[in-house]
């Protein structure tokens, strides 16, 4: 299967090691075209990086292991280009014979993703007197109170590389993280930075990974070293609007109201790719239709994990995957089910207030703050301490068929690209759109029989749905009431579990 980069092409600011060659770029026409194109308007990549969301020609390549197995596959140049190349000629000679002369989708679309996003670049630095502390930024009187504890992990001090998603405010950031050895009794034999940038939205941080694990490296060679990253700034900062909220406009709504629903997960509008949705599924097994049913209904889930701090990251953004929903109207009412990637003690007094959402933390001592979460996730361990939610921690006949189901499809994805040489369908298209459609199979149920003359929800209702009546008899009581259903009634014959 053939990989493409969805590394941006090279600026000015993009500095090369020597011992790197770059490869040929990929237009950005081609790969609009081509996320459009996907089956679920939601992925660029079949592939899986685990160094971030991309890893492209002209920046570092380098592999790194995670505990799942998910690891980066070497960068692609000249074959990955050449067939976006081609497939852009072909849309352009499309477009020629076919007269069009107004601005395609695809055209907004890309002027709208060559916006500039980036509010915030910084360094932050180990230091063995005072420990985290922010060395360098731009904007000077922006307000990174906290980011230095963000951008180095707790714990990575036993690690040589990472990186970390996280939010800030009304931003979202990602900070790629060295440890190099050396010999310094000061810095007692380690140099330890963090290159980092913010932006409103995490869905295109993805695109700089390459050059901020370039930057930190060269932060800890020649310390000081700034003019890339204000080259840097200087190309990449975002305008803000006039309200001086920080809240910039994710997606113009004519540009993407064609290709994806709006009433889908608003950071989700914006396609990237996750890359390590297959990883995170066969990690947690049949337990991620635990994890799935937790998400529909909206809980603060809390993953712990030590360092590395990026594949768990990864996770974070999974779990908002299985919570879509594409059927106008549905889920507005219910409480937004936000990422808050990692967080540390610094967060607590933020998560307090938060109705739902899914974050990770390296600090052991969140499991001991059983208010600020409904579920605590230890590995594959999936737990709570509230009593109404552990009946819903059993996997039920349904569940298990439809874990099977998804195995399924699976292998004959994979069978299907190893015989006929299929680039085009993925396994990220495959399980998000596995559980999108189980979601809407689910709602479009509920809103047919609250439609109909007999409101009332029985055996066969509940199998529509792809639901055990009795072992997710729990589950779809949250579900009505979360959602709003109130007007459905229960038939009797569910109670018997």
């Amino acid at each position: 299967m053939v990989e493409r980069s969805d590394r941006a092409p090279l600026l000015d600011w993009e500095e090369i090691p020597s011992a790197e060659k770059p490869g040929g770029t990929v237009p950005v026409a081609a790969q609009v075209k081509d996320r459009l194109a996907s089956p679920s308007n939601n992925r660029t990549s079949p592939g899986c990086s685990a160094q971030g969301w991309s890893s492209g020609p002209g920046g570092p390549t380098s592999s790194r292991s995670v505990p799942d197995g998910c690891s980066a596959p070497p960068a692609t140049s000249s074959t990955s280009a050449g067939n976006d190349e081609a497939l852009h000629a072909d849309n352009e000679e499309h477009l020629s014979d076919s007269g069009s002369t107004e601005e395609s989708l695809d055209d907004r679309m890309v002027k709208w993703e060559e916006k500039d996003q980036i509010v915030s670049v910084f360094v932050v630095a180990f230091n063995t007197r005072s420990g985290n502390m922010l060395e360098w930024c731009l904007p000077k009187d922006m307000d990174l109170e906290g980011v230095e504890f963000k951008a180095i992990a707790s714990g990575s001090h036993r690690v040589t590389t990472d990186f970390i998603y996280f939010r800030k405010g009304s931003y979202f950031g990602l900070a790629c993280f060295a440890n190099m050895p050396v010999e310094s009794v000061v810095e007692r034999g380690a140099r330890m930075k963090s290159v980092g940038i913010l932006s409103p939205s995490y869905t295109l941080l993805y695109r700089y990974m390459s050059f901020l694990e370039h930057q930190v490296r060269l932060q800890l060679q020649t310390p000081g070293h700034y003019s890339p990253l204000e080259a840097f700034y200087e190309d990449k900062r975002a305008i803000l609007p006039p309200s001086g909220d920080g809240v910039v406009s994710a997606c113009p709504a004519n540009a993407w109201g064609a290709a994806i629903n709006h009433s889908m997960h608003p950071e989700m509008k914006i396609t990237h790719p996750a890359g390590c949705m297959s990883q995170f599924i066969r990690f947690f097994g049949e337990q991620i239709m635990v994890l799935w049913k937790l998400a529909l209904l909206r809980r603060r889930i809390l993953i712990f994990s030590p360092p590395p701090v990026g594949v768990v990251c990864y996770r974070v953004y999974c779990c908002c995957c299985l919570a879509n929903i594409s059927i106008p109207g549905i889920g507005v009412a219910v409480p937004e089910f936000r990422p808050f990637f990692y967080v540390n003690v610094a967060d607590i007094s933020s998560l307090e207030n938060e109705l739902s959402y899914v974050a990770c933390t390296t600090e052991k001592i969140f499991e001991e703050k059983k208010d600020l979460y409904d579920v605590y996730v230890d590995n594959q361990n999936v737990k709570t301490y509230r009593d109404g939610l552990k009946p819903l921690l059993r996997l039920s006949t349904a569940d298990r068929e439809k874990y099977r189901k998804l195995t399924e499809q699976r292998q004959m994805l994979l069978y299907s690209q190893e015989e006929n040489g299929d680039c085009v369908s993925s396994e990220e298209d495959l399980f998000i759109l596995f559980f999108l459609e189980q979601n809407n199979r689910i709602f479009q149920t509920l809103s047919e029989v609250a439609a109909s003359p007999d409101p009332t929800l029985t055996h066969e209702s509940v199998r529509a749905m792809g639901l055990d009546p009795h072992g997710d008899r729990l589950f779809l009581l949250h579900l009505l009431e979360i959602y709003g259903y109130d007007t459905l009634l229960v038939s009797e014959q569910l109670c018997c579990s």
